[in-house]
């Protein structure tokens, strides 16, 4: 594990950077607690191969202000192992388990699903250590991923976004990015919505219609296990050329960083909803500001997951978690548009604003 943490931290955090081994599994592992003011932290576990400490941390900040500007009494956190998602399911476990047995002392985290995890996952940290939020329906938990908690929440956000944008829902034109569990959702919702899926990529490859995918098909054909580029309903393209695709909307729903100031020219939309963490680096959302386009921040667009968790976690029902995202996401989208325009700054600017102040007020009432 490579350790770099030169500047690394704020006023705001981290609290907490842990480096986990254990080479009799083959575990390692990297845990960022960032900020406890408001409550014990919720951030999901990510498995990857090539999770970094600065990945890790950028994620837990975001998680902070994501909880944050939703309202939720729960701090930012995220952890990540470093392994292959695609590794049987029994090494899975073995690398899942010893990991929840090393933070079992760090009461302050709360861990739940992410990319390369699942409920499942999560059922085996709660049995480890007693405590994890997005568990399978048979513990009591919610399943995000079943519901679609994160992307529903991605289209609440893509809807007040168009409307403020002025883009007309109903006919838009709709691309996106990564076809797991947020993307697939928020194309399905946002396509019941009106909106047209006019292209769409995975890690293997991309399509294209531009007369519109079947979008229950293309869900139907990704769960049987292939991969989007051979869907027989579109003309199969270059996984990178999705950037360049003509659309209205466009939605980054996979890996960090794959809008940057290199590609971000080829965009050809009008708004861009992060339904990934942080999917844009900071000099590719000044360029689209520039360009006019548009953008709903990660922490605002994507806070449906988190929404649910927290709801889970306090015994809330399922009908309860979509209305709690829906009026949630729906009042911060609006405000930070509101923000945005009478103060002069990027959407994401005063986002960070908003959850900062509520941070900050929360820290206040902690002791030194």
């Amino acid at each position: 594990m490579e350790i770099e943490i030169h500047n690394i931290g704020d006023e705001l955090g981290p609290e907490k950077i842990l480096l986990l081994r254990q080479p009799r599994v083959g575990l390692e592992a990297i845990v960022v607690v960032d900020n406890v003011a408001c409550g014990p932290a919720i951030g999901g576990v990510r498995m990857a191969p090539d999770l970094t400490i600065d990945e890790i941390y950028r994620l837990s900040r975001a998680m902070t202000l994501k909880n944050a500007a939703a309202g939720l009494p729960h701090g930012g956190a995220k952890a990540g192992i470093i392994a292959d998602p695609a590794c049987s399911r029994e090494q899975k476990e073995k690398l899942v388990r010893t990991f929840a047995r090393m933070i079992r002392s760090v009461t302050e985290y709360i861990p739940g699903p992410d990319m390369g995890t699942n409920e499942e996952c999560m059922a085996w940290v709660k049995d480890e250590i007693g405590r994890a939020a997005g568990l399978p329906r048979v513990l009591g938990g919610i399943p995000l991923d079943e519901i679609g908690a994160t992307g529903f929440g991605v289209a609440v956000a893509a809807e007040v976004a168009a409307s403020e944008a002025g883009i007309p829902l109903k006919g838009s034109h709709l691309a996106v990015q990564g076809f797991g569990a947020v993307g697939r959702h928020a194309a399905n919702f946002l396509s019941k919505r009106g909106a047209i899926l006019v292209a769409v990529s995975d890690s293997q490859g991309a399509i294209q219609n531009q007369n519109g995918l079947d979008v229950d098909a293309l869900i139907k054909h990704k769960k049987e296990g292939s991969p989007v580029h051979t869907f027989p309903g579109g003309q199969a393209i270059g996984r990178d050329e999705l950037v360049g695709i003509k659309c209205d909307i466009w939605i980054p729903a996979a890996r960090p960083d794959v809008l940057t100031e290199n590609n971000v020219d080829q965009l050809k939309a009008r708004l861009v909803i992060h339904g990934a963490n942080i999917p844009a680096t900071e000099a590719a959302e000044q360029l689209m500001h520039k360009r006019g386009i548009l953008n709903i921040p990660d922490f605002i667009a994507n806070a449906g997951g988190v929404i649910c968790a927290a709801v889970e976690f306090r015994g809330g029902s399922e009908s309860q978690v979509m209305e709690t995202i829906e009026e949630k996401i729906r009042t911060n989208t609006l405000e930070i548009l509101e923000r945005s325009k009478k103060e002069n700054l990027l959407p994401r600017e005063a986002a960070v604003k908003m959850a900062c102040s509520r941070i900050k007020k929360a820290m206040g009432y902690r002791g030194t």
